[in-house]
């Protein structure tokens, strides 16, 4: 996705432990996934994470509250905790902006 091309190509990647979240309406991580990959080959690539909150298509809007949000905030945790993140619960805040701040972090 470009967004993501622009974000890596302007910001140096280089040596930092990337796990990408993703998150969709229905459609899946798509080539997100790769471009990661691609795009930041000097970087150490943990396996991602990937939640749908809506069905696009369905016109169920992409809506992350209530039951939904605890339970995509537990999957993030598990996820977390099998990649190994350390201090992860100090990145379990309100805002998502936080997580991919710490995950981009060396």
């Amino acid at each position: 996705p470009p967004p993501m091309k622009t974000f890596i190509t302007e910001n140096n990647l280089g040596g930092k432990v990337i796990a990408s979240l993703n998150t969709n309406a229905g459609y899946g991580v798509g080539s997100g996934f790769d471009t990661v990959k691609e795009f930041a080959s000097n970087s150490k690539i943990l396996e991602g994470f990937s939640t749908k909150g809506g069905i696009q298509r369905d016109g169920i809007l992409f809506v992350m509250e209530d039951e939904k949000e605890t339970e995509v905030r537990k999957q993030i945790e598990n996820w977390l905790k099998q990649l190994r993140i350390k201090n992860f619960k100090k990145c379990i805040k309100d805002d998502i902006r936080i997580l991919i701040q710490f995950l981009f972090q060396s």
